[in-house]
């Protein structure tokens, strides 16, 4: 036998005596190290979830995650991949963090893989079709998932202790994700909204700037966006008027013609009034004039407990008093193909 003597530092004379290891022992002792240094990266998991889906024209948008509840365990990972032209974000707000509206970044973006554990907060830019992020979720707790582009999209994200059971694996959310998917995409909006959602027909020729429909599962909010200009193209005469209505109850659109504004597309253009019934309203004489409605969306929720909220502008009209062939666009979603023409006869 070795002999270790330990030496009190008060004069004491203990020993402790360790056996000699033999080649044999020895390597048991370091395989059963190395086993235990492996055991928190072997029960770390790695978990996969989709970002909003659209159909083949890509004119219908699922504004979604999917599936958007997750549980998983403390130290495991979940990547989502973006499944739409759509942009969208993967975002972790702190709690209590005040969100402004059509505002991205918490401030500044999260460098991929993320971290989070409630202390800060963790966000994607707005990402597109085929890009992915992936966040560990180092602590238990119940965090909340939500899209800084689109209101009334979230999820939640149940981290449980690893001592804990998990109630689904990936199979069950690839499922769980391709349903949402369907029941989104497959939904049927009401496809006659460019004619039995415009009030003022009788004065002016109306066009439904989008459709959409909020649904929930108990993991959060998703919406169901038809990305179109309902009845298109339009036939006016010289003189008429044509009505843009979002019927979408989120999701913000804008009628643009000509030239793009530059910056900031929420406020209209310098030559847009306002009616009395608080439509706004533009003049466009020539094909080469441009008019840029701002942003057209419904108002937020009421809330209980809360202020509430101003009517919003979900109306734009143009008034064109020469013929022509006049093409516009959102200025948001013209990349999803959400464009029409309005076609003026003299």
């Amino acid at each position: 036998m070795n002999k270790f003597t330990l030496h009190k530092m008060l004069g004491g004379k203990a020993t402790i005596q360790i056996p000699e290891l033999t080649p044999f022992s020895a390597i048991f002792r370091w395989t059963l190290m190395a086993a235990v240094a492996l055991i928190p990266q072997m029960v770390q998991a790695q978990w996969h979830a989709t970002v909003g889906a659209q159909g083949p024209e890509k004119g219908h948008q699922a504004l979604a995650f999917l599936p958007n509840e997750i549980w998983i365990h403390a130290g495991d990972s979940i990547t989502w991949t973006f499944d739409a032209d759509e942009i969208h974000t993967v975002t972790f707000l702190k709690g209590h963090q005040i969100r402004p509206p059509f505002d991205v970044g918490c401030p500044g973006f999260s460098s991929d893989p993320a971290t989070f554990d409630g202390s800060t907060c963790v966000t994607t830019p707005p990402l597109v079709k085929g890009q992915t992020f992936t966040v560990n979720f180092p602590v238990a707790g119940n965090f909340k998932l939500t899209c800084l582009v689109h209101e009334n999209m979230d999820g939640r994200i149940h981290v449980l202790r690893p001592s804990e059971p998990l109630p689904h694996d990936q199979a069950f959310y690839n499922r769980r994700a391709a349903n949402e998917r369907d029941d989104l995409l497959s939904d049927p909006i009401d496809r006659d909204a460019g004619r039995d959602n415009q009030p003022n027909a009788n004065i002016a020729k109306g066009v439904a700037a989008g459709i959409g429909e909020v649904m929930a599962t108990a993991g959060g909010s998703e919406t169901a966006s038809v990305v179109r200009f309902i009845s298109d193209p339009v036939y006016i005469r010289a003189g008429q008027t044509v009505e843009w209505n979002n019927l979408d109850p989120v999701t913000p659109h804008t009628i643009t013609f000509g030239k793009e504004p530059e910056g900031n597309p929420i406020p209209p253009s310098a030559n847009v009034t306002v009616d009395s019934d608080g439509a706004r309203h533009a003049v466009i004489t020539s094909t080469a004039d441009s008019a840029h409605s701002g942003f057209i969306v419904a108002a937020p929720q009421e809330r209980i407990g809360l202020h509430q909220t101003s009517l919003g502008v979900t109306r734009f009209r143009v008034t064109f008093p020469n013929a022509g062939t006049f093409p516009y666009i959102c200025a948001l979603h013209d990349n999803l193909g959400m464009k029409g023409t309005v076609i003026v006869s003299p």
